[in-house]
């Protein structure tokens, strides 16, 4: 872990920098830990958008990968190689990404098993399983002070286990990918549709929010909605279905809790969780 000058911030920050087929990355720190989870842009683009929150990439410690899609690894390699980065991802990722990535330093490789606790710094963070058209795919909660924030993309369908274990966090990253009407009807090839609308494809905006009325609770503040489709979805189209789907199953809405939007291009202004 870097030296550095430790703040008084005790609790989590968080920003949505980019996500969206073209490109995710999240950034994540405490008063001791800086982390990225994935990175799909360029070393030139994730460096503006940590400028557009004012955080400096020559502080990260790391970056946690959820899977090989170029747009979640387009910048893992330069980054680890510029600012030296640790790089943590499980062994079948790992095998799938490593010539994708260019050379990054042994001492910078690091594996993070599916269904692992581990402590990166001062957080906590557990990894698990999705369903999506990659080797290993997973992604991650992170945790600290009894507060945790999910991250929850990239996958067809949320099975009984995740939305049990991942119930009642503070925050959550969730995936609004398609709305399914545009996505049918539109330009895209059918089996590209196909792969989109499977088990192990990506979260209509309807599948996300009947995902999240499982796993609110009494905790949750906060939710995102992420890797919205560029061509099969709007930002205000997801925001209205998921706004529907919760008020009609009684959730507390804009009351209790606050939708929030992501985008693949502007870094989401820092929260603490």
């Amino acid at each position: 872990m870097k030296q550095r000058n430790v703040n008084k911030l005790e609790d989590l920050q968080i920003s949505v920098l980019a996500s969206g087929s073209s490109g995710n990355a999240i950034y994540i720190e405490s008063a001791q830990t800086k982390l990225l989870i994935d990175c799909g842009l360029t070393g030139k683009k994730t460096t503006e958008l940590m400028g557009q929150i004012d955080r400096d990439p020559h502080e990260l410690d790391a970056i946690l990968v959820s899977h090989e899609h170029t747009d979640h690894i387009k910048g893992v390699g330069v980054m680890s190689r510029k600012y030296n980065l640790d790089i943590y991802a499980n062994e079948k990722t790992w095998q799938a990404m490593d010539k994708k990535i260019g050379k990054v330093k042994t001492e910078h490789k690091f594996l993070f098993d599916l269904e692992e606790l581990k402590t990166i710094g001062d957080i906590d963070v557990l990894s698990f399983g999705v369903s999506h058209d990659a080797a290993d795919p997973q992604f991650y909660a992170f945790e600290k002070n009894s507060k945790q924030f999910v991250v929850l993309t990239d996958t067809g369908y949320v099975s009984d286990r995740m939305r049990d274990s991942l119930k009642n966090a503070d925050a959550y990253l969730m995936e609004s990918n398609h709305d399914t009407s545009l996505l049918r009807m539109g330009g895209y090839p059918w089996p590209l549709k196909q792969r989109i609308l499977s088990d192990k494809g990506h979260l209509s905006n309807e599948e996300g929010a009947l995902a999240l009325v499982d796993m609110i609770g009494d905790k949750t503040k906060r939710i995102y909605l992420g890797h919205l489709s560029k061509e099969n979805n709007m930002k205000e189209l997801a925001r209205d279905t998921v706004e529907e789907v919760l008020l009609r199953k009684d959730m507390g809405v804009n009351e209790t809790f606050h939708l929030y939007d992501t985008d693949p291009d502007s870094a989401q202004n820092l929260f603490i969780l």
